[in-house]
């Protein structure tokens, strides 16, 4: 046999050290991609805690149902917002949270009191209403008179002569999503021509005669008058008269009255931060509801869904370095004095919320978060969010938050909104219809494991969600 020349003996060498330097970097690259250092890696084991513990019973979905049987619908400057406030600091401090407070918080108390629709012609029939918020009363014997049915402004600017001494019935018979045009300024732009009341389509894709409320507006310079939702099979009909030629006439009685603002509260309560206590990470939904149904969907079970996310981090004694905190806010539906107030009282602590979860949609299957904040935070919960892709809710998008951290947002908190299957939550929102039975228990579970893996993480991260 002949010997290897020395040449080719070292590129033999050379060529060994290379392939044992590429195969070494490979598995270092390996390593960083799916080694202990990553988020995944890091909190797949608490993460699943969590998820177990949410997914275990019913509790969440119970005391849900407790609450919104026992205290029925939670309006602004009712007793039963109260009563339902004060049974849930009670029991969160039986829970075992700390810093459980209620902030008070002056509400707006309007009443909806006695209303009516009644068509006089073509035929005489009861037709199904709800007064919208803030809306003045009608007198005692109630309003009389013609209906005009029009699409939207430009066509009552078009029939502006026609209008005067009329009731206006706003009938955009297109579902173009939550467009609340109509049944904010409705009114203000009826009272201008010369109307002495309105009626909207309720803000609605389907309905079995419900009528939805809502908030609406008056403007200073404009008479104020009543204003109300009809069912969307109503409109139709008086739409149908209308383009017969028929004469529409109604009587309106409505007895809303606005009664000086009342004291109320936003309820609070954490896990304090064993590390950064003064950093926080606050999720919640509203407390309150509209007067008619149980506000079980809108948003009772956003804020048991919150609670429970944070009953469980500390239940299974999990440490997190920074604060999490669940807030119960009021007065959302018809005036956020509770969002505003909250910012108000905590205004030297914005610049340590280090994110905000809202869950306002309703509690029904989720499928992620959507963010609002900086690329560099987005990137990090998209890597949170792998943890939650074993329950299919761990889509992260952009664009996301709510109401309720409006506020905090637009001081400079990133904040996210709970993403739900939301095919069938306006089927239902500010109408009698918003009950306990429309909620699936096992998909409020759902909706509070992924808030409880999302706060937790983001509070227990090494590094600070950035800005």
């Amino acid at each position: 046999m002949k010997s290897r020349s020395p040449l080719i003996f070292s590129s033999l060498v050379v060529c060994a050290i290379a392939c044992v330097s590429a195969i070494s970097f490979s598995n270092t690259v390996s390593a960083q991609a799916t080694g202990p250092d990553t988020i995944v890696d890091r909190y797949r084991a608490d993460a699943d805690r969590l998820i177990e513990a949410a997914l275990a019973d019913s509790f969440a979905y119970d005391r849900l149902a407790y609450m919104t049987d026992t205290f029925g619908p939670r309006f602004s400057g009712s007793t039963n917002l109260e009563s339902a406030i004060d049974w849930m600091l009670e029991a969160m401090a039986q829970d075992g949270l700390q810093n459980v407070i209620g902030e008070e918080v002056m509400v707006p108390h309007w009443v909806r009191g006695d209303e009516s629709l009644t068509l006089m012609e073509p035929h005489e029939s009861n037709m199904q209403i709800l007064g919208l918020g803030g809306s003045v009363g009608t007198p005692p014997m109630g309003i009389t008179a013609e209906v005009l049915v029009v699409k939207d402004f430009d066509d009552l600017d078009a029939h502006a002569d026609e209008a005067r001494g009329k009731i206006v019935l706003f009938n955009n018979d297109t579902w173009r999503g939550y467009d609340t045009t109509y049944r904010r300024n409705g009114a203000i732009r009826a009272a201008q021509v010369g109307a002495i009341a309105i009626l909207i389509r309720s803000v609605a894709p389907a309905s079995m005669s419900t009528p939805h409320t809502g908030t609406s507006n008056y403007d200073e310079n404009t008479p104020r008058i009543p204003k109300a939702a009809v069912t969307l099979e109503d409109a139709n009909m008086m739409q149908r008269m209308q383009n017969r030629g028929q004469k529409i006439v109604v009587r309106l009685k409505m007895g809303a009255t606005t009664l000086p603002d009342v004291l109320s509260r936003n309820v609070l309560a954490e896990v304090v931060g064993s590390e950064f206590p003064d950093e926080i990470i606050v999720l919640g939904g509203h407390i309150d509801s509209w007067d008619v149904g149980q506000g079980a969907m809108d948003d009772g079970g956003g804020v048991v869904a919150a609670w429970q996310a944070v009953k469980l981090i500390q239940d299974l004694g999990l440490k997190p370095k920074r604060t999490v905190r669940v807030v119960a806010w009021t007065n959302e539906e018809n005036g956020m004095r509770g969002a505003n107030g909250y910012r108000d009282a905590h205004v030297d602590e914005i610049d340590n919320h280090i994110l905000g979860i809202e869950s306002d949609g309703g509690v029904f299957k989720p499928r992620g978060f959507g963010f609002s904040g900086s690329g560099d935070a987005y990137d990090l919960l998209v890597e949170i969010g792998q943890l939650l892709e074993g329950i299919e809710a761990g889509q992260i998008t952009r664009g996301g938050g709510g109401a309720d951290i409006g506020p905090l947002m637009a001081e400079g908190m990133p904040g996210m909104g709970l993403s739900v299957d939301g095919t069938e939550y306006f089927w239902y929102h500010h109408t009698h219809a918003d009950t306990i039975d429309k909620l699936d228990p096992h998909e409020l579970n759902l909706c509070v494991a992924a808030m409880a893996v999302m706060a937790y993480v983001v509070a227990d991260m090494d590094q600070r969600l950035p800005r």
